[in-house]
Order: structure tokens, then sequence, then C-alpha cells
């Protein structure tokens, strides 16, 4: 790919908690030498002193954290001239990237990741990504109008569940290469 090429491309990467997004976006964009863009929540929380669980609890009552996330991410991706935004609204939000694609995966499967990356117990674990999802699709349909189980707008749809990380970001990144 050329050099001029790439700086121009974008592509962002969506899906829920656990479908490898934040993994996978690295990857994709280390091996296509573009910035890497996930500015979220928990880059929120950390800013302000406080929990992934206190910004979720606050998002839920206040439009103002899913804004403030929203507009830093994709402001960050315009100025970069190329990148891999990864987040769960990176392709109804960055429109005009060059590839949009959605990765799913089963909530076993999330919830096992999650647990892998974080530690904890995985009931405790796929009940509380049960209701993030929940809550997550409540907002974003109230806030932006965008209905994140509905992700026919992407390009590419990869089912993660049997696959690894280096297979989605090849997939990724060949998909990427026609784009340009």
């Amino acid at each position: 790919m050329a050099g001029n090429m790439r700086r121009k491309l974008q592509i962002a990467v969506s899906g829920k908690s656990g479908c490898g997004n934040t993994t996978v976006s690295r990857m994709v964009a280390e091996r296509l030498g573009l910035q890497f863009i996930n500015y979220t929540f928990r880059s929120l929380a950390e800013e302000k002193g406080m929990t992934l669980a206190e910004v979720l609890d606050r998002a839920a009552k206040d439009d103002w954290w899913d804004r403030e996330v929203d507009s830093r991410q994709i402001a960050l991706a315009r100025a970069s001239g190329g990148c891999v935004l990864g987040s769960r609204l990176a392709i109804w939000m960055l429109s005009e990237a060059s590839l949009k694609v959605y990765l799913r995966a089963l909530p076993e499967t999330r919830a096992k990741r999650i647990a892998k990356r974080e530690g904890g117990n995985l009931q405790d674990i796929a009940a509380f990504t049960r209701e993030r999802d929940k809550q997550d699709r409540e907002r974003y349909l109230k806030i932006y109008n965008i209905d994140n189980d509905d992700y026919s707008l992407a390009n590419l749809i990869i089912d993660t569940d049997n696959m690894t990380a280096e297979e989605i970001s090849h997939a990724i990144i060949d998909a990427a290469n026609t784009r340009i």
C-alpha cells in the first residue's frame, strides 16, 4: 500500500465488549502504519479518577458522557489523516471511513474473553455484560438514534468466536487493501 494512500485510509471497527475491537484495531493500525484511536469510557474514567462502573452509571443518567467520548474520538480520527478507530460506535460515527468493520461474537465467548482479560467470576461478568449491552443500546438509540444491533452499514462483518486476533486482523487488512 502506498504511503500517501495509507495516510488517508480510515478504518472504523465496532463491536460489543469482548469481540476483540481494541486488540484487533491496534494490530491493524500497527501493521498498516496508521494511528490507533480508542478513546473510551475507560479512558474517560482514568482521566476523571473514577471506575468504569461509576462512569457507566453516570452515562446512564447524563448524555454528556457519551457525547464527550464520541466527540473526542471522532475529532482524533478526523485530525489523523489515516487511522484505525476502534469503538462501539465507530462505524456509525465516522461516516467517511474507508472501511467499516463490525466484529461480533456470542455472549458466552465475549464473557470468557472479558474474564480472561480482567479476571473475575464468569457468571458475574456475563450478567454485567448483558446489562451493559442493554444500557448501551438504549443510550445510543436515545442520544443518536443508532441501533447498534443493526450493523448492516458495515462493509465487513466478522464472526470472531472461532478466530484469533491474527486471523481477524488479516481479514481486515485484506479488505482494506481492496479499498485503496
